[in-house]
């Protein structure tokens, strides 16, 4: 597959790109843990179809020791049995915040207040940049039709 636009190409997408990498940067010491970022991440990208990022963030997940296993059942995580309750409830609202056309009142009370059970003010407030941006990576990457498979863990942006 062949991209529809060198997004890097762009001065202004570049641009636009390096400030959602660098709003990224707070929620590394979030307190919300690597391992379910990760798991965010990758749920948001099954949903939403984005090869690229599901090439990067599975690649990482892995880098960073989580286990086939875990991995190859994020998109069934409310059969599995391999995640905490804490990560279902991350796994819960990621799906909810990433399908939010498809529900016409938002994401239900019910959802929000399970994941308060798990995570503070302060990781609650990164789980949900964290989802708004993979959404946004998602959205410009099945746009431009970016192709996926070349993604190396710790790998340099372009944008760096």
């Amino acid at each position: 597959m062949e991209p529809r636009l060198n997004i890097f190409a762009s001065q202004s997408a570049v641009g636009f790109l390096k400030r959602l990498v660098a709003a990224h940067q707070p929620l590394t010491g979030s307190g919300l843990p690597v391992a379910t970022q990760e798991l965010v991440k990758i749920r948001a990208s099954q949903i939403n179809g984005c090869s690229g990022c599901l090439d990067m963030h599975v690649k990482e997940a892995v880098a960073a020791g989580e286990t086939p296993v875990r991995l190859s059942l994020v998109a069934a995580w409310r059969e599995a049995k391999v995640f905490t309750e804490a990560e279902r409830a991350a796994l819960e609202l990621a799906e909810e915040g990433t399908r939010l056309a498809d529900a016409a009142t938002g994401v239900p009370d019910e959802v929000w207040e399970r994941a308060a059970k798990h995570y503070d003010e302060e990781q609650l407030g990164a789980l949900v940049c964290l989802i708004a941006g993979i959404n946004a990576f998602n959205r410009l990457n099945v746009m431009t039709r970016q192709p996926a498979g070349d993604y190396q863990p710790g790998m340099k942006s372009p944008l760096e």
